[in-house]
């Protein structure tokens, strides 16, 4: 399993965070998703056989919303 910490653009209250965080829980390959509102990020944990950071950044876009890898 791999994790990576997205920064979130776009969310402005908690129906965002639980939208963005039902969204990236369905995709592929993901084990495990955590959005928090401050400071704007998802925290992800997937299967890296499965997805990509790209993936979950195309996730977000889906949903509404943008995102870049954190570093």
């Amino acid at each position: 399993m791999t994790k990576v910490t997205l920064a979130v653009q776009g969310m402005s209250c908690n129906h965002c965070v639980t939208k963005l965080q039902e969204t990236l829980s369905a995709t592929r390959g993901v084990v495990k998703a955590t959005v928090t509102l401050h400071p704007g990020q998802a925290k992800v944990e997937y299967d890296e056989t499965t997805a990509t950071p790209a993936l979950l950044a195309a996730a977000v876009a889906t949903a509404g919303y943008s995102a870049t890898v954190s570093a």
